[in-house]
């Protein structure tokens, strides 16, 4: 794990003020390895707090004192801290995310070396999006062409992934429905993931919620068959019945099962599609509701093993057939849930004799949901090489997995 000090303290952020409400902290670091033709930016916005500054703010929100025995160890969960704002006006909310994922947007094109309006596509991760229109009002700000195709996912913590599944897996693509990785296939993309989950979280008196997650995103250029070569990948959903991690939908989705899954992808226009997944939502109306750190390993760990798992056999079968058996995945790009579901998952891989490294990279963030993978990978970012396998794993509340390995490199 890094060391223990706030995202803002690391020497390459960009530190910046905007100006809604009181002013909010906002800072970025944009990554670009030449070598591979790849580049993105990540960022938060905020204040920082630290596990121990952290408590005072649970208590805020939760209208009472967090008792000892309900602060969760979260150093050993490999976070040691987050970024919160405090309550703002619907409208300041509004438009305090739509300027940090405008420039998140424009931060990432321009890692790439590319112009905000040559960007041919734009897949975005939300859990709780502050408007149904998010993606198109950062796009718009972001100076990108409102003739580029945007994909709103909601599909929890596996949104970022979900995106980068759809850009790049064509048997994805539903019949009737457009083929969004043969659209894409040499084209420039933007994907990721944007969580503004302390206006999220904000009204939750969960106290595992309040403790976990933070504010925060990671954008990062794809061009499908090119900087990113599809190899093997799955998605997959198990509906969480029990509600061990129920989370409310903000967006449209029907509340129905339609024809053997829980996502609805709809298109509202030539140029926007969602991507809805349905989930348990809290018994008592609010945002978030969590049945603790265990209940979210036996919710996560056996499944995305056995998904994991079958992607795995199907990489190495390709492997054979290209006569390149001893190719190794180089990397694991894991969500970051908590440090303990992915030890956890490592182990269980490893008994089945499936082993590759899956670096744990940002405890100076919370849980930052679909925004997750995409930092993970803009900091692995500088040691992947040209012609490394790497694998990305998501999951989410749902429950949502998404499974695939690529190749990297121009």
């Amino acid at each position: 794990m890094t060391e223990n000090h706030s995202f803002f303290e690391r020497p390459n952020v960009k530190k910046e003020t905007i100006q809604v409400g009181t002013g909010i902290p906002f800072g970025f670091e944009s990554v670009t390895n030449s070598a591979l033709g790849i580049g993105g930016a990540y960022g938060t916005w905020g204040e920082s707090y630290d596990n121990t500054r952290l408590r005072d703010l649970v208590s805020l929100r939760r209208g009472e004192f967090l008792k000892d025995e309900d602060v969760m160890n979260l150093s050993e969960l490999g976070f040691l801290s987050r970024h919160h704002i405090l309550d703002m006006s619907n409208a300041d909310h509004l438009e305090l995310e739509v300027q940090v994922g405008a420039r998140m947007l424009f931060e990432a094109a321009r890692a790439n070396g590319w112009d905000a309006a040559d960007v041919d596509a734009v897949l975005i991760g939300m859990s709780g999006p502050v408007s149904h229109d998010y993606v198109s009002l950062i796009c718009e700000r972001a100076g990108i062409s409102s003739k580029t195709l945007k994909v709103s996912v909601h599909k929890a913590c596996d949104g970022s992934v979900g995106g980068l599944n759809l850009a790049l897996n064509p048997g994805l693509a539903r019949k009737g429905q457009m083929n969004i990785a043969e659209e894409l296939l040499g084209k420039k993309v933007l994907v990721g993931g944007i969580e503004g989950l302390s206006r999220f979280t904000s009204t939750s008196r969960d106290k595992y919620a309040l403790q976990l997650f933070g504010n925060a995103a990671g954008i990062i250029g794809v061009v499908p068959g090119e900087t990113f070569k599809f190899l093997v990948g799955k998605d997959y959903e198990a509906f969480d019945d029990e509600g061990v991690l129920a989370v409310h939908m903000y967006y449209p989705h029907s509340r129905q099962i339609g024809n053997g899954s829980n996502l609805e992808i709809t298109q509202s226009d030539a140029t926007h599609i969602r991507v809805a997944g349905l989930m348990h939502e809290p018994e008592d109306g609010g945002p978030i509701a969590m049945a603790g750190p265990m209940g979210m390993v036996k919710l996560f760990v056996r499944t995305g093993v056995k998904v994991v798992t079958d992607v795995f056999n199907e990489y190495a079968e390709l492997m054979n057939k290209l006569g390149t058996p001893e190719k190794k995945i180089s990397v694991g790009i894991v969500h970051h849930a908590n440090y303990k579901i992915n030890q956890l998952k490592a182990k269980q891989l490893q008994g089945t004799g499936i082993e590759f490294p899956m670096p744990w990279l940002m405890s100076d963030f919370g849980n930052v949901s679909a925004a997750s993978n995409m930092i993970v990978f803009l900091r692995q970012l500088p040691k992947i090489k040209a012609g490394d396998n790497v694998l990305f794993d998501g999951f989410g509340a749902g429950t949502y997995y998404d499974v695939l390995a690529v190749t990297m490199g121009a």
